[in-house]
C-alpha cells in the first residue's frame, strides 16, 4: 500500500540532486555520478531479514458458522508470498474435509512480534494441489466482511527459493505459530538431514530436517540463509489420536470439555518439508488469473468402506523411469547410499494420513522416517519411499508403515558386510514381441491385444533352479507358469516371458511377479490402454483447441490454434479409447514453457468416448502467450497440443509477482553510520525519470519506509531486463534533515542475483 502520508510529508522538496546508486552486483547504472560524495557505498547488508519473514508469516483459522458464532475447526501457519495477499499453506489446514469441515478462513497477523496474532482478514482458496498438500489463498475481505482491492494491500512477503539447490547439512530457519492462537511467532533452527523420494514428486518429494517443529507450524515456512522460502513444514493430524487434539470449547453444550466436543487437530512434531518448487505452478496460475476446469462429467467412485491397508513390503536399490523397482533385495552391502521401500496399498483416500517409522538396531532413526502426511496416491496400487542421496549406515533396519495412526505392516533389512552373491532378476520392461523375439514398445503402457510380453535381465542363475512367473489383472491372478518350471537359460543374459489371452487382454492395470524358488526376485506393474498403432498405444486422439459461444457448441467447433488477445474462454477437446476406470492419467498445462497446472488422478470416465472438454477461463482475459496441454497415462506422454493467444508471448512482467529481484538495504547517516528511521525510498516506474517525477502515485513502482534501524525493503520484485528489452528504474531517497538522493537508469540484468542489498549513506542538510 502506498504511504500517502509519507509522500505528502516530503512533497515540498524539489530540485533533487541527481546521484548514482551503486548496487551490489545486480544494479547497473546507465548514468554517471553527479555527486560522488553522495554515492551508495558498496557494503553488503545481510540477505536474511528475520523480522520481514516474521511479518510475512500468518496464523490461519478455518472456522464453521454455527448459529451466530464462528467455531474453530482447524488451525495452521501460512506465508504471504506476494504483496497482494497471496498466502501459501498446507491444503489440509484450509480445505473443507471430514477432519476440517469449516467454510471460512480467517487470517491473523502479529501486530507486535512478541504477542499472539490478531485476526485481520478473510481469505479464499485461489489454487490448490491436494496431492502435494499445498494451497494458495487470496485475501478478499477485511475481518468485518468489507471487500478488499488486493492491489491496495502492499503486505510484506517472502521470495520463493529454488528447493532443488538445497544441500545436506545446510542450515535452515523455520518460522510459524506453535500453538492454537495464544502464542506469538516461533523460530526454530536446524539443518537439512536428508531427502525422501515418492512416486508423486521424484527424488526430492520431501526435504528432511533435524529441526524440532511443532505440529501447528504446519503450513509455515522454512528459509535458507538468503531468506528465501525453500520448504513448507508439513504434517497431517490424525483426528482419532487424542494426543493430537486440543479440546478447548464445549461445542456439544453438555457442560464438559472433552473429546466428545469438536476438538482442534494439532498434528505431531514435524520433520518433513514439502519443497517450495511444488508451489511454483500454483503461484503462476494465480498470477495468470486463469482457471482450468474439466467439463466432461465423470462418475466419481464411492469412497472405500474398508480401512486402509499396506501389504507386500520389499526393498529395491533403485527405481526405473516408470517408478518401478529394478530388482528385489534381501540385504544391502556396506557403503550403500540408495534404498527404496516398496509396498502395495488399497482402500486409501486423499484424507488418509500415513507415516513411516524407521529404526536402526532398535533405535528410532528420524533421518529415514516420515512424519504423518496426507496420502497423495490413488485408492490402490504400488508405492515407494526411499532415498538415493545419502549413505545408509550399517545396521538392522525395521520399517513400519502406519495408516491413520495404526501400524499396518513391517519389514526388516540388514545393511552391512560384503555383497552376497545370489541369483537375481532385474529391469523388467513390457511390450509387443516381434518376429525376431524382440520386445518392442515404450516399456510400460501397452495397447490392447491378445499378447503381452515382458523382458528382464538375469544373473547368477543355475540351470535346474525352480522359478515362477505370475501375471495379475486388477489384483487378481490370471496366469502362472507350471509348478515344475525350472531354469534353462544359463547363468546370465536376457529373457522373455509372455501372457496370451485369446479373447484379448482387457484395458487396466497389470502386474508381473518373478520368483526364484519361492523368493520374490523382481516385480513390476504395467498398463494396457488404447488401440494398437504399430507397437504403441493410441489412447488420445483428435486433441485440439477451439472457442465457442457455449459449452455445447465447443464440443463440435472446428480446431483453432490462434486466438485474439484478451479472449476470455478457450476450450481443449480430445477423444479417448480403451482406458479402464482407475488408470492413472495426468493433465499438464504450461504457458511459454512455464507449468501452471499439473494434476494426476485415476480415470473415472467411460472406457472410450469422444469430446472430452476442458475449459480455460480468464475473467479479465487470458494473457497473451503460447499455451500447451500435455496428456499422460502413467508417466508416458501420449498427446500434446499448442495454441497461441494474442502475440503468443507473455508480457515480460506477468510473473513479476513471483520472479525478479528483491531490493532491500539500510539507510544510514554518512558521518555516524547510524540508521535513519522514517526515511522514504521511492522506486519510480520505468516509464518515468527523476525529472518527470511529481510524486504522483501512478509514477511509483514501489515505496518503502525505513525502520528504527534504517532498514528498508521494497515489497515488489524488480523485473529483470533482457537483451530484447531494458527496464530502467529511477529512485529517490528522502529523509527529514538530510539532502535527498536520486538516480536514473537502474537496471537489473537477467541472470544476476535475485536479492539486491544496498547501504545508502545520506548527508545532513
Amino acid at each position: 500500500m502506498k504511504d500517502s502520508t509519507a509522500l505528502a510529508k516530503f512533497s515540498h522538496l524539489s530540485g533533487f540532486r541527481r546521484v548514482a546508486l551503486l548496487a551490489l552486483g545486480a544494479l547497473v547504472l546507465c548514468l554517471g555520478l553527479i555527486a560522488a560524495t553522495n554515492v551508495l557505498a558498496q557494503q553488503p547488508v545481510s540477505g536474511f531479514n528475520l523480522e520481514r519473514i516474521q511479518r510475512a508469516t500468518v496464523f490461519l483459522i478455518q472456522a464453521q458458522d454455527v448459529g451466530n458464532d464462528l467455531e474453530i475447526t482447524c488451525v495452521g501457519s501460512g506465508t504471504i508470498v506476494n504483496r497482494n495477499g497471496l498466502i501459501l499453506t498446507n491444503a489440509h489446514n484450509v480445505a473443507p474435509s471430514e477432519t476440517c469441515p469449516g467454510d471460512t478462513i480467517v487470517v491473523a497477523l502479529s501486530v507486535r512480534l512478541d504477542e499472539p496474532p490478531i485476526p485481520k482478514y478473510i481469505a479464499e482458496i485461489a489454487q490448490m494441489d491436494p496431492g502435494a498438500d499445498l494451497a494458495l489463498l487470496r485475501i478478499t475481505r477485511q475481518i468485518d466482511g468489507r471487500l478488499i482491492d488486493p492491489t491496495t494491500l502492499g503486505l510484506p512477503f517472502v521470495e520463493l527459493g529454488d528447493s532443488s539447490s538445497v544441500a545436506l547439512d545446510q542450515t535452515i530457519t523455520v518460522v510459524g505459530y506453535p500453538g492454537i492462537g495464544d502464542d506469538p511467532l516461533a523460530t526454530v533452527r536446524g539443518t537439512i538431514s536428508g531427502f525422501v523420494a515418492e512416486p508423486s514428486g521424484g527424488e526430492r518429494s520431501w526435504i528432511k530436517t533435524s529441526a524440532n517443529i511443532p505440529g501447528t507450524m504446519s503450513g509455515g515456512g522454512a528459509y535458507n540463509s538468503a531468506g528465501q522460502l525453500i520448504g513448507i513444514p508439513t504434517t497431517a493430524p490424525v483426528s482419532t489420536i487424542a494426543a493430537s487434539l486440543a479440546c478447548v470449547w464445549d461445542t456439544n453444550r453438555d457442560g464438559i470439555i472433552n473429546n466428545s466436543d469438536r476438538c482442534i487437530p494439532l498434528g505431531d512434531a514435524i520433520n518433513s518439508l514439502r519443497p517450495s518448487n511444488f508451489a511454483a505452478p500454483l503461484l503462476r496460475a494465480a498470477s495468470l488469473g486463469i482457471t482450468i476446469q474439466p467439463l466432461t462429467n465423470t462418475a466419481t467412485p464411492p469412497p472405500p468402506t474398508d480401512p486402509p491397508r499396506f501389504s507386500r513390503l520389499f526393498f529395491s536399490p533403485s527405481v526405473n523411469d516408470a517408478g518401478m523397482p529394478t530388482t528385489v533385495l534381501r540385504s544391502l552391502p556396506a557403503g550403500s547410499n540408495s534404498l527404496y521401500l516398496f509396498f502395495d496399498y488399497e482402500n486409501m483416500t486423499p484424507e488418509t494420513v500415513y507415516s513411516l517409522r524407521v529404526t536402526t538396531d532398535g533405535i528410532p532413526n528420524p533421518t529415514f522416517s516420515l512424519a504423518p502426511v496426507r496420502w497423495s496416491g490413488g485408492e490402490r496400487g504400488m508405492w515407494y519411499l526411499g532415498s538415493s542421496t545419502q549413505p545408509w549406515p550399517n545396521g538392522v533396519y525395521e520399517f513400519t508403515l502406519f495408516a491413520n495412526g495404526i501400524a499396518a505392516d513391517t519389514a526388516r533389512l540388514v545393511i552391512g558386510g560384503a555383497p552376497q552373491p545370489a541369483p537375481t532378476f532385474s529391469d523388467i520392461s513390457f511390450g509387443i514381441l516381434d518376429l525376431q523375439g524382440n520386445v518392442l514398445g515404450n516399456g510400460f503402457v501397452l495397447p490392447a491385444g491378445n499378447v503381452a510380453s515382458a523382458e528382464f535381465l538375469y544373473r547368477g542363475m543355475t540351470d535346474g533352479t525352480p522359478w515362477t512367473a505370475i501375471w495379475y489383472y486388477e489384483g487378481e491372478e490370471i496366469f502362472r507358469t507350471p509348478e515344475d518350471t525350472v531354469w534353462t537359460g544359463g547363468a546370465e543374459g536376457r529373457r522373455t516371458t509372455s501372457i496370451s489371452v485369446p479373447d484379448g487382454l482387457l484395458p487396466g492395470n497389470y502386474r508381473l511377479e518373478l520368483f526364484i524358488e519361492s523368493r520374490l526376485a523382481a516385480t513390476s506393474d504395467f498398463i494396457i490402454a488404447g488401440a494398437q498403432e504399430g507397437v504403441f498405444p493410441k489412447i488420445f486422439d483428435n486433441a485440439h483447441f477451439t472457442t465457442a459461444a457455449s459449452v455445447a457448441e465447443a464440443r463440435t467447433s472446428p480446431a483453432i490454434s490462434t486466438f485474439a488477445a484478451r479472449t476470455n474462454v478457450i476450450y481443449s477437446v480430445f477423444n479417448w479409447q480403451q482406458i479402464a476406470p482407475g488408470t492413472p492419467w495426468r493433465m499438464r498445462w504450461s504457458v511459454d514453457g512455464n507449468v501452471f497446472y499439473d494434476q494426476t488422478q485415476p480415470w473415472n470416465g467411460p472406457e472410450s468416448g469422444q469430446q472430452y472438454l476442458v475449459q480455460v477461463t480468464g475473467p479479465d482475459g487470458i494473457p497473451d502467450g503460447t499455451y500447451k496441454m500435455d496428456l499422460f497415462v502413467g508417466r508416458l506422454q501420449l498427446a500434446s497440443i499448442e495454441a497461441r493467444v494474442g502475440i503468443g508471448q507473455l508480457p515480460i512482467d506477468r510473473f513479476a509477482l513471483t520472479t525478479g529481484a528483491q531490493l532491500r538495504g539500510r539507510i544510514v547517516d554518512a558521518e555516524t553510520g547510524q540508521g535513519i528511521p522514517g526515511a522514504t525510498f521511492v522506486l519510480i516506474s520505468d516509464q518515468y525519470s527523476v525529472s518527470d517525477f511529481t510524486w504522483d502515485e501512478e509514477q511509483i513502482y514501489a515505496t518503502s519506509i525505513s525502520d528504527q534501524f534504517g532498514r528498508f525493503e521494497i515489497d515488489r520484485l524488480l523485473q529483470f531486463s533482457t537483451s530484447d528489452r531494458q527496464i530502467p528504474y529511477s529512485a529517490v531517497v528522502v529523509a527529514e534533515g538530510y539532502l535527498p538522493l536520486s538516480a536514473d537508469g537502474l537496471v537489473v540484468e537477467e541472470g544476476e542475483d535475485s536479492s539486491i542489498d544496498l547501504l545508502i549513506q545520506m548527508i545532513r542538510d
